[in-house]
């Protein structure tokens, strides 16, 4: 009976283990297959601020649907080096190669070093497949620039990198703002990362190699580019006062010279000293007042105006009379470095009695010194061509032709109106063409929330600015200020008294404002944006200022509402890896990969002085399980999230990622990147 009741209890024993074995192996088995014909939603959304207030934003909604992958990526698109000068050698473009397949694969680089070509002025001298991830070019690495046949990579395992490191030499005549571009591969189509496109066995070509993909050979292409900046860059300050001043009066006139550029200045020889010189020629109707102290070394020189500044005849003694002076030649210094300025100069001259008043005194200045080339350079403050060792007049008001090119300052003498209105403390303020299209940029931030690009504001939305006008003129005026530009169904508003009470402008309103001679003042004006108006636009309200003593003078400022000023466009790519279906077929157990572009759509160009829109503290949320996104209950994670700017993506769980930015300038625009493997 004992033997009978123990077979019992291990029978017993043993069943349950078995029972709790298949409860543990069904509890680790994979996720279920998506069934075919369902549909995967996906809408991003966003927060940011414009350092005051804060908006809200969706993407548009994308969705795939789940039917019944080879690839090849090269980094960076479009690209930056740091900044190169004529001249230059061994610059290295860094390339990465990525097998973005899901299986074991290499990588073809072209004969003869096909695959890698130069667009500008330089020239490619070495290029190798960097073996030793070194980020030099080593003895051990691949070359592919002299090779006589094509070149393998080895194996790369799926996600596998290898770097391409091409070296590349500037030519000695290159000029500022030109551009050495390094292209690896030659894929046409895909911009703008041009990868991962089917393989064309085009000339310079770099694709995989493997043909056992259901997508067959894939190809890409890498792109970076360096500009050629100046390496010295001379360039002159000229103050002086606008006026008007009397006949018979003094003006002086401040001098100091900068090397804006990246390379130390060195000097020119004359009268046997070798420095920088700043030249300052004597204005015309104007002498030279005596009694002043100028720096040791100052030079002077009688030769005229019509003879070239560094051919012109230099002494350390002021000629005798004074009056006599046509030029002084101001040292700096030996050299020059770049980044540095030289100590202010002040130059005093006398205004001649019994002239006409109504013409002004202009006084153009330059300074002078060699580049590294040991190239003379002239100051680059007019001059449209930087660095190019010339000395053609780009003004000759004061000078005669071929006297010299520089800055230029001109003081008044007759009595002009004259007005300008801009952004608050910057009525100088200067647009894409000139002082008429200056702007202010803000944005409203209701009625925005929740709109997807397309779609219209929910809510009217109203904002404030600040422009200062400024009495440019020589005589005290009275300004009219109206909106001859607005929006259909925008309401402009102005308040001369700090906000305390507005005037309609828009619709052919009008309100007055006296302003004293040299003085400024600042108006509020207040736009009201209706509802109904696209998101992510700007909205243009002209403020306009005229003289009543001069009406014909006037000038314009722009206040620009944005309806949000953050875009999100979503977009997705399938990658069906599993043999089942064709290459992009969105099969259980293919990848989708969402892109989510974040652009900051205000406006960019104008001066430093014209008010732009960056945004900061942005956050993008993807919310797999937040309505009407519903990925997170039918993919899983495949891969961590990337940005392709500055962004810091993160995996917040398993079916939410978010995207941190700081700050996004106007204009600026990067990728945010998740992958999802469909269950």
């Amino acid at each position: 009976m004992k033997n009978r009741l123990t077979f019992l209890s291990t029978t017993a024993m043993l069943r349950l283990l078995i029972a709790v074995t298949i409860a543990a192996a069904l509890s680790t088995t994979a996720v279920a297959q998506t069934p075919g014909g369902t549909t995967i939603s996906n809408q991003a959304s966003a927060s940011y601020s414009d350092g005051t207030n804060a908006y809200n934003t969706v993407s548009n909604t994308v969705t795939v649907t789940v039917s019944n992958v080879s690839g090849l990526a090269i980094t960076p698109d479009a690209g930056s080096n740091p900044s190169v000068v004529a001249g230059q050698t061994a610059v290295l473009y860094n390339f990465t190669v990525t097998n973005t397949g899901n299986f074991t694969d290499q990588v073809r680089f072209l004969a003869s070093g096909a695959s890698v070509r130069v667009v500008g002025p330089g020239t490619v001298t070495r290029a190798v497949i960097d073996v030793d991830g070194s980020g030099t070019i080593n003895a051990g690495d691949t070359d592919i620039k002299t090779n006589g046949a094509d070149v393998l990579s080895a194996n790369m395992l799926q996600n596998g990198v290898i770097h391409v490191l091409v070296e590349a030499s500037v030519n000695a005549g290159a000029t500022a703002g030109q551009t050495v571009q390094i292209l690896l591969g030659d894929a046409a189509t895909g911009g703008p990362s041009f990868d991962n496109q089917a393989a064309n066995s085009s000339t310079n070509e770099v694709r995989t190699v493997s043909a056992a993909s259901v997508n067959g050979l894939r190809e890409a292409r890498g792109d970076i580019s360096a500009t050629v900046v100046n390496d010295t860059l001379l360039q002159l300050t000229l103050t002086a006062p606008a006026g008007p001043v009397n006949l018979g009066t003094d003006i002086t006139y401040g001098w100091q010279a900068c090397n804006v550029g990246l390379r130390d200045a060195a000097g020119v020889t004359l009268n046997g000293s070798t420095q920088v010189y700043m030249i300052a020629p004597i204005p015309a109707r104007t002498v030279l007042k005596s009694g002043q102290t100028f720096p040791a070394g100052t030079l002077y020189t009688t030769s005229p105006l019509t003879t070239a500044p560094l051919a012109a005849t230099w002494s350390t003694t002021a000629p005798a009379p004074l009056s006599n002076t046509t030029r002084i030649a101001f040292p700096v210094g030996a050299t020059l470095v770049a980044g540095a300025c030289g100590s202010s100069v002040n130059m005093i001259v006398t205004v001649n009695s019994g002239i006409d008043a109504s013409v002004t005194i202009d006084e153009i200045g330059e300074v002078f010194g060699k580049n590294s080339l040991a190239t003379t350079i002239t100051d680059q403050s007019g001059d449209a061509t930087p660095n190019n060792g010339d000395s053609n007049a780009d003004f000759n008001e004061s000078y005669v032709a071929g006297a010299g090119h520089g800055v230029i300052q001109r003081t008044l003498l007759t009595l002009v109106s004259a007005v300008l209105i801009g952004p608050s403390g910057a009525p100088a303020a200067v647009g894409p063409t000139d002082n008429n299209d200056d702007y202010s940029n803000k944005a409203v931030n209701t009625g925005i929330a929740g709109v997807a690009p397309g779609g219209v504001t929910t809510a009217s939305g109203q904002v404030v600015y600040v422009n200062t006008i400024q009495n440019s003129g020589n005589t005290s005026d009275i300004y009219t200020i109206d909106a001859p530009t607005v929006p259909a169904g925008f309401t402009v508003e102005v308040s001369t008294n700090g906000g305390t009470s507005y005037t309609t402008v828009s619709g052919g309103g009008s309100v007055s404002l006296a302003i004293a001679f040299a003085t400024s003042a600042n108006i509020n004006v207040r736009v009201t944006a209706p509802a109904g108006k696209t998101v992510l636009t700007g909205y243009d309200s002209i403020i306009r200022v005229t003289s009543t003593v001069t009406p014909a003078a006037f000038n314009k400022t722009i206040d620009r509402v944005y309806t949000g000023f953050i875009r999100l466009d979503k977009a997705f790519t399938v990658a069906n890896g599993t043999g089942v279906g064709a290459a992009t077929d969105p099969v259980p157990g293919a990848v989708i990969t969402y892109n989510i572009t974040y652009t900051n759509v205000s406006s960019s160009n104008g001066d430093a002085n014209c008010v732009k829109l960056t945004a900061s503290s942005l956050v993008i949320t993807e919310d797999g399980l937040a309505a009407p996104n519903n990925w997170g209950t039918y993919t899983t994670n495949s891969g961590s999230p990337s940005d392709s700017g500055s962004g810091v993506a993160a995996t917040v769980s398993a079916t939410k990622y978010t995207d941190t930015i700081a700050s996004v300038a106007p204009g600026g625009s990067a990728v945010f990147t998740f992958k999802r493997s469909i269950n």
